[in-house]
Parts: C-alpha cells; sequence; structure tokens
C-alpha cells in the first residue's frame, strides 16, 4: 500500500521521534515468533526476516538512522559470524602444568537474543488536510554488547546497541514485510496483516526515548528512572495535543 504523496511544501509542521519497542511488553511478544527460522507454515519472526534478507543481499542496511553510512552485507554477516577460540583446561602434565586445548566455537545468529527494536519516526502536519501523521523511516534490531577485554575473562555490559539500521520506506524493505505475515492474533491464523501492515498502523507499543532538539540528546543523557518515564510521557502528550490545537478556533 503506498503511501500518500507529500510535498515539502505543504508540510506546516515535522518533528522526529525516536522510540524503543520492549519484546518484554506482553503486547509486543509476538514479535519473538515464531521461534523456528521458518516455522512449518513458512512465517518467520522479524528478526529472521531482516537476517535472511541481509544474508541474501536483498536488502541494503546502515550504521546509522540517519541512513547515511551503508554497512557491506557480505562483511558484515562475516565478522558476525566469526568462530570464537576458547582455551579450555583440560588437566596436568607430570610437571603439574596446566594443560589447555583451544576449541573453536562458531557463532550464529539467534533471532531470540534480540530483545528490542529502536524505530526513528517522521512526525508531521499536512497543509492540504491538515491532519496530524507519522512515518516510520528507520528501524534496528537490539541486541544486549558486551566489551570483552584481551587476554583476560572480564567483561563490561555497553547496553542495548543496534545490529544495522533498516530504511523503512525503502520499497525493497516494504516489500520483503509484505511478504510475511505476523502471529498478531494467535486465536485466528486466517487473514494474519504482514509486517509491512503492522508498522503501517502501529500495532505495537513503544516509548519515546529521545525527540529531535538542537543538542541531538537522548532522554537518558539528561534524565534517568522516574523522570525519564515522565518526560517520555509528555512528549508523547504534546504530539497529540498539536493534533487537537489544530481544530481549536
Amino acid at each position: 500500500m503506498p503511501y500518500p504523496f507529500l510535498r515539502e511544501s505543504d508540510v506546516l509542521w515535522s518533528t522526529m521521534i525516536w522510540k524503543t519497542i520492549d519484546l518484554n511488553e506482553l503486547y509486543n511478544q509476538f514479535f519473538y515468533y515464531p521461534i523456528d527460522n521458518p516455522d512449518p507454515s513458512g512465517k518467520k519472526s522479524l528478526a529472521y526476516i531482516l537476517w535472511d534478507a541481509v544474508v541474501d543481499n536483498e536488502i541494503t542496511i546502515y550504521e546509522d538512522d540517519d541512513l547515511k553510512i551503508p554497512i557491506d552485507n557480505d562483511k558484515f554477516v562475516r565478522n558476525y559470524t566469526k568462530a570464537d577460540t576458547i582455551l579450555l583446561e583440560i588437566g596436568y602434565d607430570d610437571d603439574d602444568n596446566e594443560l589447555y586445548q583451544t576449541i573453536i566455537r562458531p557463532r550464529t545468529f539467534d533471532g531470540g537474543e534480540v530483545y528490542q527494536y529502536s524505530i526513528r519516526e517522521a512526525w508531521f502536519v499536512g497543509r492540504q488536510d491538515t491532519r496530524q501523521d507519522s512515518r516510520r523511516l528507520a528501524l534496528a534490531p537490539l541486541k544486549q554488547t558486551y566489551h570483552k577485554f584481551a587476554n583476560t575473562e572480564e567483561e563490561i555490559y555497553m547496553g542495548n546497541l543496534p545490529l544495522f539500521w533498516v530504511p523503512m520506506q525503502n520499497p525493497t524493505v516494504r516489500n520483503l514485510l509484505a511478504r510475511y505475515s505476523s502471529y498478531l492474533n494467535d486465536n485466528n491464523l486466517v487473514g494474519q496483516p504482514s509486517w509491512d501492515w503492522i508498522f503501517i498502523h502501529q500495532r505495537y507499543t513503544a516509548y519515546i526515548t529521545r525527540e529531535s532538539n538542537i543538542y541531538e540528546r537522548s532522554i537518558q543523557h539528561y534524565l534517568t528512572g522516574e523522570d525519564a518515564i515522565d518526560e517520555s510521557d509528555l512528549i508523547e502528550e504534546k504530539l497529540f495535543e498539536i493534533e487537537n490545537d489544530l481544530w481549536d478556533y
């Protein structure tokens, strides 16, 4: 379903919003499924849809949410699946020296390790219908990332970081998402919506992590805890007030 054409000169107001889709939320848990890739019905979870498309060079991926720095798909897959070398202690020799065995552990992509998605949206009001609307611009699967120091077993948790960014307005990406249906309603397997439909109609819960500002800051950079939650709710409330204010005379 193509988006209505919108001229830049017809935009009265616009802002950029960044949100996080947390799969631990009950309503978002259909993003996880199916766990198998693919399941007997041919369905795939969103993580595997994106990963398989990257492996097949079907879509272009980027380092940044501005979609200006492309990533080489083959190089990314090669680095991500690079085998880990592990030294395993297997005993002692006759002189009580420790003996080690080198084990090569292959790495594979596990869609179940993607617990969150980050999404960038454009919110705007058009001149023609004076109606507030939004478009999904970029999407990134987030994964818990750890930094391991060389020659030690110590690791530092770096947070949930994006694996890559996907251009959601790209026709190739939209066609990809339209090919696969979701498990939004497991009580009725007939007419399950496609992933493209899911994002068009925003059939998920998400919380705001950033609004466009001159400092290029996320909420977590200046607020924490309940204050950050209140700030997120305040931005969301402001978005809806803008549309309501258009009809106040």
